[in-house]
């Protein structure tokens, strides 16, 4: 099985840390390869942003999806999601998705806790977009700068463990979802602070994507996210562009 993990944000430190905690918990047998976006934002925190953000995975997925059986969108708000499952054939999972319904399936309610408050409205979105409204208790966030985007986690690690614990006590939750690629590998760090499961994103992503490879799921022909009908375009890369008009398989 190969899978590609596609980061949104332009920064390879963030790749790098995403890579390194899916290495963790890859199945025997599976490989793995890193893309990163080479326009757009260092970090994804916006609505406009994951826009730009989303159409850099499109970009990705249409020059390489061949070599691969699946994919994962590494950047927690999931952009260009809904786009890439209507012009791709294998399953594509994003880290939002995949840390709230890992969180779902143990426990009842779940609590999202990030570094950076302008992520929040975002996130919320997120939230409804997968339906999990009745499920997401809170979304908690620090308020604070931070020194850099790749060094976060260590800046803030003892503050996010605070925003959890404070979470679990007054949300009444059954699991803490870390959101936010930046974010990548600490839950394995933390999760002896905090005394309910605690979701490192990219891990579940890896997991999901697996195992619905190997469910070997058909491409639909019917339903929203079947392939959209072939369109001439302009200015787009070649391979999105023969994507979209249908001019290659």
């Amino acid at each position: 099985m190969r899978l590609m993990l596609i980061n949104p944000n332009t920064t390879i430190g963030l790749t790098d840390m995403l890579m390194a905690s899916a290495r963790q918990v890859l199945a025997i047998g599976t490989e793995i390869g890193a893309f990163t976006a080479e326009r757009g934002v260092s970090y994804i925190s916006t609505r406009s942003e994951a826009i730009i953000g989303g159409m850099s995975v499109l970009e990705i997925l249409a020059e390489h999806h061949h070599k691969y059986d699946g994919a994962i969108i590494a950047a927690f708000g999931d952009p260009g999601l809904g786009a890439a499952r209507e012009l791709f054939d294998f399953p594509i999972v994003g880290l939002a998705e995949a840390g709230m319904h890992t969180a779902s399936l143990l426990g009842g309610r779940f609590s999202i806790v990030t570094f950076a408050q302008a992520l929040a409205p975002w996130y919320s979105e997120c939230v409804s977009w997968n339906h999990m409204e009745s499920r997401c208790a809170a979304i908690r966030t620090l308020d604070e700068p931070f020194q850099s985007i790749t060094g976060v986690q260590g800046e803030k690690e003892a503050l996010l463990v605070e925003l959890a614990l404070k979470s679990v006590k007054e949300d009444d939750v059954d699991v803490i979802v870390l959101a936010g690629a930046p974010l990548a590998g600490l839950a394995s760090a933390v999760c002896d602070r905090v005394p309910v499961p605690i979701i490192d994103c990219p891990q579940a992503a890896v997991k999901l994507v697996e195992g619905l490879v190997s469910l070997s799921p058909r491409s639909p022909t019917q339903g929203s996210f079947r392939r959209p009908l072939a369109k001439s375009s302009l200015g787009l890369t070649d391979a999105l562009r023969d994507r979209i008009g249908y001019s290659q398989s």
